[in-house]
């Protein structure tokens, strides 16, 4: 009787020295559970050598599967590529720089059995600056406040998936994803465990503050339209405070005739309306910069190299 199958999607982007540790790491983990499984390596387009190791693995084994970006597309794009390829009826994320540790793969493929569809990974925060606690802390009672799903602080992309979870993200199209709210989205039954930071091996963290900030706001534009409202209430308010004070200064003509304007009255009507507009220009420009990028249908990535031919893939070649 053939045993089930689990896929085990690990994005990488610069992992040469990690990509032999993970193997093995995982191939422990697993090996003792009575699935088949698959790992499926998204080489995002790394500068090194992490393909060429890749493809050293998968010539010894054949679970090895593994996809390589013509660039780098972002981990979005790699986690979405591991998923349409995957087979399991069950599918793993985790990154390939071991700081999602492999020891809960047993207790993740557990929670399946008892009948999750989704079993989530819970990081801590042990180890990281205070600094960088706080904002996370600030970020996600903030974004709970304003986006239509809930996101929990901890919880990333380190998560199993039933195949019904799967096949439903996959139904969803969108060129501008935020995983973890996609995730929370589909809904289903969840189970989360808990575990402690794990610490960087090798390699660098791909993650500077410039593209967590970029992707706090894929997250809060992504999922509702209420900085939209907010800049209509914003300019509503605006106009009505500009309405007053055009009327509180018309009296005051009417009272004791024209006075000199002051400067600071002045310049403070200009740039606080001015700050107003650019704010809400902004904000406009957001969704419209996501309508233009979905509206050009480009793929979500390009495919330089890869050993995962099935079917569709054999007649497009022909």
């Amino acid at each position: 009787m053939n045993k089930s199958l689990i896929s085990l999607i690990l994005p990488s982007f610069n992992e040469e020295k990690n990509i032999p540790m993970i193997y093995e790491a995982i191939h422990n983990q697993m090996e003792p559970l009575h699935y088949d499984y698959e790992l499926i390596f998204i080489d995002d387009g790394s500068q090194d050598h992490t393909l060429e190791s890749i493809q050293m693995l998968a010539s010894a084994h054949d679970q090895v599967k593994y996809i390589s970006f013509t660039r780098n597309f972002g981990k979005e794009a790699a986690m979405l590529a591991g998923l349409e390829k995957s087979k399991g009826e069950a599918v793993i994320i985790l990154d390939a720089d071991l700081q999602h540790p492999s020891s809960l793969l047993p207790a993740m493929v557990e929670g399946y059995e008892e009948g999750y569809d989704q079993v989530i990974a819970r990081r801590t925060r042990t180890g990281e600056s205070p600094l960088r606690k706080a904002l996370s802390s600030t970020f996600y009672k903030v974004i709970n406040q304003l986006v239509d799903v809930t996101l929990e602080n901890g919880i990333g992309d380190f998560r199993l998936l039933s195949r019904a979870v799967v096949n439903d993200i996959l139904k969803l199209s969108e060129g501008n994803r935020f995983s973890k709210g996609l995730f929370s989205w589909v809904g289903y039954e969840e189970k989360v465990i808990n575990y402690e930071n794990v610490s960087r091996q090798e390699g660098d963290s791909k993650w500077s503050f410039s593209k967590l900030l970029n992707y706090a706001i894929d997250g809060l534009v992504s999922f509702n339209t209420k900085p939209l409202r907010v800049c209509f209430y914003a300019g509503l308010l605006t106009l009505l405070l500009s309405l007053g004070y055009i009327g509180f200064i018309f009296i005051e003509i009417i009272r004791t005739g024209i006075a000199v304007p002051g400067y600071f009255s002045t310049i403070s009507a200009i740039l606080f309306l001015g700050g107003v507009q650019l704010l809400s220009l902004g904000v406009v420009g957001e969704y419209i910069g996501r309508i233009y990028n979905e509206v050009k249908r480009r793929p979500h990535y390009l495919v330089k190299d890869t050993n995962i031919h099935d079917t569709k893939d054999q007649l497009t070649k022909q």
